[in-house]
């Protein structure tokens, strides 16, 4: 693989300098910031990926004001006690996108937020704690634990939240592979791991964010 002297390198040439490139890059939120974000905002952001998973993001934006009055504020105490019968109502309210499957992945999540708080005081302490030098692993946690959170949904909902994190887009996938890191979309523990240990190496080269590092690479990638 080449080294992150060349990453920079190869994107200061696309974008034509290091302000345009800086420009692009997204920021993470802090250890403080993710530890005291709320558990019912949590909760939305994971039903929300959730919902805009196959479907077209601002259609499910535009629905979110709905979905917030729907699910009590997504405050996990009153949506765990959503039983089958108050979910077939939903099924019959126009305002929200009426997916039973995703519907009752909400109570279910409320479930598993409260678990989480019970262990460690709130949500957020999960998401603020784990080394990012182990992202996949909180990939890994998040897809057992929740629902509907396998694929690429785990790093998404990090992604949206703050957490440092890279994604395994189509884009740095090929990137990846430009590189024998990876020779195809790493979904076993193996090449997760190689992938992981890639982006340590250039975090340590360059300082660098995971998901600063994620999109730059996805750049590399000509269209």
């Amino acid at each position: 693989m080449r080294d992150y002297k060349w990453l920079h390198e190869y994107c200061l040439n696309r974008f034509g300098s290091a302000a345009a490139l800086e420009a692009r890059l997204p920021q993470p939120k802090s250890d403080a910031e993710l530890r005291e974000l709320s558990d019912d905002r949590y909760l939305s952001l994971i039903a929300l990926r959730v919902f805009r998973a196959g479907l077209k993001h601002s259609l499910v934006d535009a629905k979110w004001p709905a979905f917030e009055q729907a699910f009590f504020g997504f405050d996990p105490q009153k949506v765990v006690l959503m039983g089958a019968e108050h979910l077939e109502r939903l099924m019959q309210d126009a305002r929200l996108i009426r997916h039973l499957g995703k519907l009752k992945s909400v109570p279910r999540n409320a479930q598993f937020v409260l678990d989480v708080q019970k262990e460690k005081g709130r949500f957020g302490a999960l998401i603020a704690d784990w080394p990012v030098t182990d992202i996949v692993g909180l990939w890994k946690y998040l897809a057992k634990h929740g629902n509907q959170l396998g694929g690429l949904s785990a790093p998404r909902f990090l992604r949206m939240v703050g957490k440092d994190t890279f994604i395994p887009t189509d884009d740095m996938v090929a990137a990846l592979k430009a590189q024998d890191i990876i020779d195809k979309a790493p979904t076993s523990l193996k090449d997760l791991a190689l992938v992981q240990a890639a982006f340590n190496e250039w975090h340590a080269q360059s300082g660098r964010p995971l998901c600063q590092l994620s999109v730059m690479l996805a750049h590399t990638v000509n269209h």
